[in-house]
């Protein structure tokens, strides 16, 4: 049960992690929109009327800072996804394959893939003083957006990085003391163990 509901939130959080990446509504102005790796432009009044493009390659990415957020983010996200993925395997797979179903197998995969994608946000905002943003939003700077306003897809992708590092910190062993003893229960073997403390 347990791993099913870890396979079900790494797929959520790999899918809404994509949406967000793909998304050109990190900043926003009333008339351009740009994100990670797209830009969206239309005429005032008329946000229907889109003419989008992308950053093809890390050269195309107007900014040294941006270029370095974009490999973490992404690089976050592909260990995010193989995880996923690994894990929709393993719970899948006939049981006498994998033994320990009710643990998950891989804890430190997500937490490498969420500190990835938090280091990958805090560097993005350094790119806000570049040419390409500063000709958008105008009087933006280092960490400041100028005439920029924070849009959904840099929020969901903040949530993801959150949500993401929490995931392994769910799965670790849960552990209490109790007059003299340590009690671990284990997911693995779904049994409580009883560990007497040793005096020194």
């Amino acid at each position: 049960m347990f791993s099913s509901v870890w396979v079900a939130l790494g797929l959520s959080l790999t899918c809404t992690s994509a949406l967000s990446l793909i998304s050109p509504a990190w900043f926003q102005t009333p008339t351009f929109s740009f994100g990670i790796l797209t830009y969206c432009s239309w005429p005032q009044g008329n946000s229907w009327n889109q003419s989008c493009a992308t950053f093809s390659s890390l050269e195309d990415i107007p900014d040294f800072a941006w270029k370095v957020s974009a490999v973490m983010l992404l690089g976050g996200w592909l260990l995010l996804a193989f995880n996923a993925i690994f894990l929709l395997s393993w719970t899948v797979a006939p049981k006498g394959l994998c033994p320990r179903r009710n643990s998950v197998p891989m804890p430190g995969v997500q937490a490498v893939a969420a500190t990835a994608m938090i280091m990958g946000l805090l560097v993005f905002p350094i790119g806000l003083a570049s040419p390409f943003v500063k000709e958008v939003c105008e009087a933006s700077s280092m960490y400041h957006g100028g005439k920029c306003r924070l849009g959904w897809g840099y929020t969901t992708t903040i949530l993801n990085a959150v949500l993401a590092s929490l995931l392994p910190i769910i799965s670790w062993p849960h552990r209490t003391k109790v007059q003299g003893r340590t009690i671990i229960f284990s997911r693995a073997t779904e049994r409580i163990i009883l560990v007497p403390e040793m005096n020194k």
